[in-house]
């Protein structure tokens, strides 16, 4: 035999030895399933746990006789003995209901002794989490999501998106992924993590989002972090927000005692979580957790409720409690969609490491190598420590098989006669026609939900067409289209078109070219909305809302220089007319006149704020992400913000080739934003602006800095910190400088949660200050204090806000109603 052949039969017999598998079954006495079995290797770090149906895999790399140890909340810890020589051998295992006892002698008779065992994890929790804070270690991850009793219809419109994957039930797996990857990994939240295997049903070239560090709920931390921070059962001031109560006590195959503790909220309106903690006395480490928490605890209002489920292993070596697996159940349902999964999480050959080098982590914390999509089955049937449930099984034998047929004109081409059907509401609705097989569609935006009313147009229809051509492997696409719109009043139709590419989904490169005739508002960032100005108008004669015609053509190019680093250049040539009011309808009718469509003097008709002109004008800016983070994938680059620091924006404006030089300006602008988590006392959010005209002494008034004010007392927004509540929308307008801060405080129910009664609201305390500074002004501010979350059941689009302002002495106050769901209707 060939030396290279010899080398091939030694290398095989080295991969059969790498993929012997031991599997198995556990279940109770009765024959029962148990899921979620802590199943490991005694002595090491290889572990993995059982499936719904009580079935498990453990891989094996060296043969012979290994020690298994199966270890399950409320049951008797087994270890069994097994002789390993082949690829697979199988095991029936039956665990017993653990003999849980109650100890008789109490710490201290007035005194609870489950808040003794407490106080004492905390003391030692630091010590606990140090001995596991910097490890490397395979990862195995899966999820799937099941829609049940799915509607055909939610409000009016077809609900068909998982058709495929539904019975006739309407039921279904609408999600089945998994991944296999490398961790290396430091506390609190230091992690590079690497896919090495991706897999999702239905998708042959699919790349799961599965990660590790989305799932790091670590019990020895303060908080987990949910949608907000959730108080962990043994943090610091864990005693502030949970009672304890020791049920029992039992012991390990090491003969260590576990105290079997459950754990209630004192306020179930907090964000906190109910179940048991195991904690192992002497050392006090946690041996595992089984907690719930519902969805308006951690202000998830779409989640009913989410169980997490946590176990540890135990090694003698080097006496370490590791925790190895975690599963994540959840069931939720919001406007008659009833969702519900789990995600299954096992961590094996850990390797402890002292210490790490400096540059062992970077901004990007995952990554996947190259092929890890292109897994083939043999693969994942030895690697996947967790075996299939049928469910699962069925669900990637029928999709896989359909791969072929569901990239197939024939198939596709189907799909689309179904979804392409049009009928006559459509005309106003809008419409969709798609052609999957050639990656195209054109949409069609009906003017329903686009009319509103001013009083230049009067009312006003508003259409759109466009087709988008896509590339669903780089996630790139390209798009050409037009708007149109018609005023009744001033009789008059008006046309855009654009055209937009997106370059590359690594660095987010794109240009868009437009062009065309549009209304605007002065103030570009569009501070009063449609719908809300149509109301204003229409039902008490408040026409806020005041336009500029601009005929012009413009062009945008934006893209990531480097990680964290974003540019945006843009050109525009335009011509500007002044526009006057050719309506003065309203539904409530009433005497008093409608302002003018001057901001500058709202009662004279007949002048206008500015003259008729044109004018080039370009930007450029920077917006630096400091401390950025990412996931690079084969399909794009996803950025993950870094809440450790701010965001810094500057830009710079020059304008040229003015009908008259006295038009053209430079502006320098700057912006500060910062979010900062206030562990569980909610968020501050911090937003700062300032900028300085240059040559601007005789600009036009559209080229003014206005600021965001509010006269109509609706908000839309989720916070206020892009704008003043009480501040007439031009009364501060400028061509010099500019300073502006926004700070406003949600304490996510910190202490609305504890207020008797004000509780049950489930609403959140919103405290704001809002400072405006220009030359030859006094500074004029506005103090606030509100309340956000508000609604009933999982319905929270509302917000209320009392608003006092002052420029040189108090200027007035109001009361501003968050009405988020109008975003829907614009």
């Amino acid at each position: 035999m060939s030396i290279q052949k010899s080398l091939f039969v030694f290398m095989l017999l080295l991969s059969l030895n790498a993929m012997a598998q031991i599997k198995g079954r556990v279940t109770d006495d009765k024959g029962n399933p148990l899921p979620f079995v802590n199943i490991f290797e005694e002595n090491t770090y290889n572990s993995t746990t059982t499936n719904e149906q009580g079935k498990f895999e453990l891989n094996i790399k060296i043969p012979g006789k290994h020690s298994i140890i199966f270890q399950y909340m409320g049951y008797q810890t087994t270890r069994q003995v097994v002789e390993v020589d082949k690829v697979s051998t199988e095991m029936e295992i039956m665990l017993r209901e653990e003999n849980i006892t109650l100890n008789e002698v109490i710490i201290n008779p007035k005194d609870n002794p489950a808040n003794e065992i407490i106080r004492n994890a905390i003391k030692n929790k630091k010590d606990n989490a140090e001995k596991t804070a910097r490890f490397k270690a395979d990862f195995y991850s899966r999820g799937i999501i099941r829609l049940k009793d799915a509607p055909k219809t939610i409000m009016g419109q077809k609900f068909d998106f998982f058709d495929e994957a539904l019975d006739s039930t309407r039921s279904g797996i609408i999600y089945l992924s998994e991944t296999v990857s490398r961790l290396t990994f430091q506390k609190p939240d230091k992690m590079k993590e690497v896919i090495v295997a991706s897999k999702v049903s239905g998708k042959d070239n699919g790349f799961s989002f599965n990660n590790a560090a989305s799932v790091n709920f670590d019990c020895y931390e303060n908080y987990l972090p949910f949608e907000i921070n959730v108080i962990s059962p043994i943090a610091d001031n864990a005693f502030n927000y949970y009672k304890y109560k020791l049920e029992g006590s039992f012991f390990t195959e090491n003969h260590q005692q576990v105290n079997k503790i459950k754990v209630t909220p004192r306020r179930d309106t907090e964000p906190v979580m109910e179940g048991y903690i195991y904690i192992v006395d002497d050392s006090y480490a946690i041996y595992a957790t089984d907690l719930t928490i519902k969805g308006s605890q951690m202000q998830s209002p779409a989640i009913d409720n989410l169980i997490l489920k946590q176990s540890y292993s135990y090694n003698t070596i080097n006496k370490i409690w590791v925790m190895n697996t975690q599963t994540i159940d959840f069931v939720a349902g919001l406007l008659s969609i009833k969702l519900n999964g789990r995600f299954t999480y096992v961590y094996s050959n850990f390797e402890f490491e002292k210490q790490f080098d400096k540059k062992t982590f970077t901004n990007e914390v995952l990554s996947f190598e190259e092929n890890a999509n292109k897994k083939e089955a043999s693969f994942w049937n030895t690697i996947r420590p967790v075996p299939l449930t049928e469910e699962e099984s069925k669900d990637y034998i029928k999709k896989d098989a359909l791969q072929t047929k569901k990239k197939s004109k024939p198939y596709l081409d189907s799909i689309d006669h179904k979804h392409n059907r049009f009928s006559l509401s459509d005309i106003l609705m809008g419409y969709s026609y798609n052609n999957s097989f050639k990656k195209w569609s054109v949409d069609y935006d009906g003017p329903l939900l686009s009319t509103s009313f001013n009083t230049v147009q009067g009312w006003r229809l508003k259409a759109g067409l466009s087709y988008t051509k896509r590339n669903e492997e780089k996630r790139t696409y390209t798009r050409i289209g037009s708007r149109f719109e018609y005023g009744f009043a001033e009789e008059k139709i008006r046309a855009t078109g654009y055209y937009i590419h997106k370059f590359s989904n690594l660095n987010n490169s794109a240009i868009a070219l437009n062009g065309g005739s549009m209304v605007n508002q002065f103030n570009s960032n569009n501070p009063i909305s449609n719908i809300v100005n149509s109301v204003s108008t229409l039902f008490f004669k408040n026409n806020f809302m005041k336009l500029y015609e601009k005929n012009f053509v413009g062009a945008n190019y934006g893209r990531e220089l480097i990680n964290g680093i974003y540019m945006n250049l843009n050109a525009e040539y335009a011509e500007r007319k002044p526009l006057y009011n050719h309506t003065n309808y309203t539904v409530i009718k009433n005497d008093d006149p409608y302002t003018s469509n001057n901001p500058l003097d709202p009662i004279d008709e007949t002048s206008a704020a500015l003259t008729k002109h044109n004018l080039v004008k370009t930007n450029v800016a920077l917006r630096f992400n400091f401390g950025q983070k990412y996931w690079s994938r084969p399909d794009g680059k996803f950025n993950i913000p870094n809440d450790d620091y701010p965001s810094l924006t500057l830009g710079y404006e020059k304008t040229f080739a003015a009908t008259d030089k006295k038009y053209e300006y430079d502006m320098a602008v700057a912006k500060i934003d910062y979010t900062l988590t206030l562990g569980n006392k909610g968020n501050l959010e911090l937003v700062t602006k300032g900028g300085k005209f240059f040559n601007a002494d005789n600009i036009s008034f559209v080229d003014y800095k206005h600021f965001n004010g509010n006269q109509t007392h609706i908000g839309q927004t989720d916070a206020y910190t892009n704008v003043f509540n009480l501040l007439p929308y031009y009364a501060a307008s400028t061509n010099d400088a500019y300073f502006e801060t926004h700070i406003e405080h949600n304490d996510k129910g910190y202490f609305m949660n504890k207020l008797p009664l004000l509780k049950q609201l489930q609403s959140q305390l919103v405290l704001g200050f809002h400072n405006l500074a220009i030359p030859d002004r006094k500074p004029y501010q506005e103090f606030s204090v509100g309340l956000d979350n508000l609604g009933y059941g999982k319905y929270r689009l509302l917000r209320i806000d009392y608003v006092r302002a002052y420029q040189n002495g108090y200027q007035g106050d109001g009361v501003i109603f968050g009405l988020k769901f109008l975003n829907i209707l614009e």
